[in-house]
């Protein structure tokens, strides 16, 4: 699914709401997500799974044009982990 179709879905589900409101409820959902992440928060959807961020330590790499030796510097990525009702849905034969 995309953003497109996600607004789409909420605005078929909840008719009194425009479309800018809609847009504006999944921009505000999304913001409040990826700002508790860069606060070095986690963000918990219960029966769906949650949000966090683990941190990778700096390395070597290879730039793959030359083959070079690189640098790549330390950093912190999303992680996500699905919750318990989302993986029985995923996995419900």
């Amino acid at each position: 699914m995309i953003r497109s179709e996600l607004l789409q879905a909420i605005a078929k589900d909840n008719p009194e709401l425009r479309a800018e409101e809609v847009e504006q409820v999944v921009d505000i959902f999304f913001d409040e997500i990826a700002q508790r992440l860069a606060d070095g928060g986690r963000v918990e959807l219960r029966g769906f799974g949650a949000f966090s961020t683990r941190d990778r330590e700096a390395r070597k790499g290879r730039n793959p044009r030359t083959g070079e030796a690189v640098d790549v510097p330390g950093k912190r990525v999303p992680y996500f982990k699905p919750g318990k009702e989302m993986r029985h849905r995923l996995n419900a034969d």
